[in-house]
């Protein structure tokens, strides 16, 4: 298999450089372990699932699609702001700075869901507040993503990635049994807490905020802000974006397969989104899945998806990312495809589980494929491209979903969109050459 290298001015990542502490690294994957709360317990297993997509806000089917066209919304922003704020932040050196920012909103959006009444009024706000989540969560992971260079080599960078994947996963299984047994389970909670005018799940809210914040203030501490480059003169917001078509030009002419990768990325990826997104509601409103259900297989779908992302942290090092995305995709199909047709909770238990095995690794790979490219000083602005060209196209599952479910007039066949935009995403990959990778990725990092 051909290799693509970083063209001249793109020294991706150095191996010269002095490695970041266990402490950097741990503080690091801190950030995914804390914003698990927004993306398991608030967007895929509890908050949307249970609550925002119940009868109370017009039925799954009705809910679920006006949910999927509101995170439609939310990538069309996504795609707009997410290249320029990375390189904003690169140029004045304020990649934590920015970090934290849109960590912070992220959990006082997340913490205004208190405010949702389980009543169908209140479900374009909810919907809103969630796909408004998003946008903040994505504008902060161009951020984290860049800061994964500053702690890793092309010798790590497979494993430290697939570490960061796997906290967020663990985070996700510690988070929602808190939330199950501490709120969800118990009649009478804490302070009194009942189901009455769904303030259980108001009240989950509240607490995925405050779980974000805390989790977050550890790479803010031990991760030093990324330098500035004097040489690189202040611009303007706007100007901005003519700096960022010149980007776009020198990849096409110098890295064009960056450009390619970029392209088939946004495609699978956001296939992957909504996996996530759609699974848990999925399960309750097509396999009859109780709240008891959803938890459960929560834990264990986490569990899952954290061992596939170790391991394949450690396979990107070895074989190369590419590999590690193509074998996913292909296991993401099958799995989906037996999904569409079978019956009952068992089915969705076998393959469900195997569909959380292969997203991770998908996820951590496409992370690594970037980072291994990156040009020194501007990782965030090819992150932010790495998250524009996802969201420039994150309308597009969501979409999907909704228009097969319009269709079918059944949530299940929702899933063929799922599959489509997989297979797209997958078929424009096999062309892309895959990035360098150095021969000793398998020494101990």
């Amino acid at each position: 298999m051909s290799e693509l290298t970083p063209a001249a001015g793109y020294s991706g990542l150095a191996e010269a450089k002095a490695p970041a502490t266990k402490g950097q690294i741990l503080a690091w994957a801190s950030w995914d372990w804390g914003s698990a709360a927004f993306n398991a317990v608030m967007t895929t297993f509890i908050f949307t699932a249970l609550y925002l997509t119940g009868d109370a806000f017009g039925g799954a089917d009705h809910a679920s699609a006006v949910l999927a066209f509101a995170l439609s919304v939310s990538g069309v922003a996504i795609a707009l702001f997410a290249p320029v704020a990375g390189q904003r932040s690169d140029r004045n050196g304020r990649r934590r700075l920015w970090l934290g920012i849109n960590t912070l909103l992220v959990a006082l959006l997340t913490a205004s869901c208190f405010f949702v009444q389980p009543h169908e009024s209140y479900l374009l706000f909810g919907c809103l507040a969630i796909g408004a989540g998003h946008v903040f969560a994505e504008l902060a992971a161009v951020n984290y993503n860049a800061m994964l260079l500053q702690i890793s080599t092309r010798s790590t960078i497979g494993r430290i990635s697939g570490f960061g994947w796997s906290a967020g996963y663990l985070g996700g299984i510690v988070a929602l049994l808190i939330v199950y047994y501490g709120l969800i389970a118990p009649k009478v909670g804490p302070f009194g807490i009942t189901d009455q005018d769904g303030m259980t799940y108001r009240v989950v809210a509240l607490f995925s905020a405050a779980w974000i914040i805390i989790f977050s203030i550890p790479v803010l501490l031990a991760v030093p802000e990324a330098k500035a480059d004097p040489a690189e003169p202040k611009v303007g917001f706007l100007r901005s974006y003519a700096d960022l078509f010149r980007t776009i030009a020198r990849l096409w002419q110098t890295q064009r397969h960056t450009l390619y990768f970029l392209m088939s990325s946004a495609i699978f990826r956001d296939g992957l989104a909504a996996i996530f997104t759609f699974g848990a509601v999925i399960a309750v409103g097509s396999f009859g899945f109780a709240k008891g259900d959803v938890l459960i297989f929560a834990i264990a779908g986490n569990v899952v998806a954290a061992v596939g992302s170790i391991s394949a942290g450690v396979l990107d090092d070895r074989l190369g990312p590419k590999t590690v995305i193509v074998i996913s995709l292909g296991g993401l199909l099958v799995s989906g495809t037996v999904l569409l047709f079978a019956e009952g909770k068992t089915a969705f238990w076998i393959f469900g589980l195997l569909l959380c095995l292969f997203v991770g690794p998908a996820q951590s790979s496409a992370r690594t494929f970037i980072g291994r490219l990156a040009p020194e000083g501007h990782e965030g602005e090819l992150f932010g491209l790495y998250a524009t060209t996802g969201r420039a196209v994150s309308f597009l599952a969501p979409m999907l979903f909704g228009l097969f479910i319009v269709w079918f007039g059944a949530q299940r066949w929702g899933i063929i969109g799922i599959l489509i935009v997989l297979l797209a995403g997958l078929l424009m990959l096999l062309p892309v050459k895959a990035p360098a990778r150095n021969e000793s990725a398998h020494a101990t990092a």
